[in-house]
């Protein structure tokens, strides 16, 4: 875990809620920033010297919190840090799908408490790869104009490109790139494409690297975007159906003695 840089004296920690697999890479991040940071999980362990005793410890220590936990949780988790908030926080989601976060953070917190929904399009894995640049999207909401520009800030700080986007625009193109990239991969992973084999090509490489992010990742992060975002379902029975009309284009060259096609030999059924 790198160790805190130099920070502005007096400088009020970020606040970390989860401190899972994203919560110490943002963690990471932070630190190399040079900006404070304080974490609370009761599942995982944080080290002693970052560690808050609370939720409640840590959003009385810190302004900005980041709240990283799997979208299902979120609306607990902010009833039960509630009673710690004031108008002087802000508090943000990292969630993979938009809608959602939004409406739990427009009922739990309200126009009380300034919030601001959020997608770091970056993980773990992709931090590892030392991938650049890392890219945020923050979702601006009428009941707090001024939060977007304060999450734009934290985010720049950490060295993030920022892109501001409604949260349904952002599930519509999530639905259809994010969904349907890990659906692609999740079904070349499970029929084992390409095995073991150094004799790939440059562009299967290039699918390989998010079948291995499929991997990495959790199971719910899967589900999530699938079945968390709107839009999803309909973007991959797009796919499915476009998939099913180029099978059958091919078929049907193939009938034909088209390319591909050894006359006298019959197509696959």
């Amino acid at each position: 875990m790198p160790v805190m840089q130099a920070h502005a004296p007096g400088e009020p920690p970020l606040g970390i809620l989860g401190f899972g697999h994203f919560g110490r890479a943002l963690g990471s991040l932070a630190a190399g920033a040079g900006m404070p940071w304080l974490a609370c999980d009761p599942a995982a362990p944080v080290p002693a010297a970052l560690a808050a005793a609370s939720p409640r410890d840590l959003a009385a220590r810190c302004r900005a919190l980041v709240v990283c936990v799997p979208v299902p949780a979120l609306e607990g988790v902010l009833a039960d840090l509630r009673p710690a908030l004031t108008a002087e926080h802000l508090v943000l989601d990292v969630g993979s799908v938009k809608a959602w976060p939004t409406e739990v953070m427009l009922r739990t917190l309200g126009p009380e408490i300034p919030w601001c929904a959020t997608h770091p399009l970056f993980g773990p894995v992709s931090l590892s790869r030392g991938e650049r640049p890392l890219r945020v999207v923050v979702c601006p909401n009428a009941q707090h104009p001024a939060a977007a520009g304060r999450a734009r800030a934290l985010y720049e700080r950490l060295g993030c490109e920022v892109t501001e986007l409604g949260a349904d625009a952002h599930d519509r193109h999530m639905a259809e790139t994010h969904a349907l990239a890990f659906f692609v991969a999740k079904a070349m992973l499970d029929i084992d494409a390409g095995g073991s084999s150094e004799i790939v090509t440059p562009s299967f490489r290039a699918l390989a690297q998010t079948v291995e992010t499929v991997r990495a990742d959790a199971g719910h992060l899967f589900s999530l975007i699938q079945l968390g975002n709107p839009y999803a379902a309909a973007a991959r029975r797009r796919l499915l159906e476009t998939l099913g009309a180029i099978d059958r284009e091919l078929r049907e060259s193939a009938s034909q003695n088209a390319v591909g096609h050894t006359p006298g030999i019959d197509p696959a059924p």
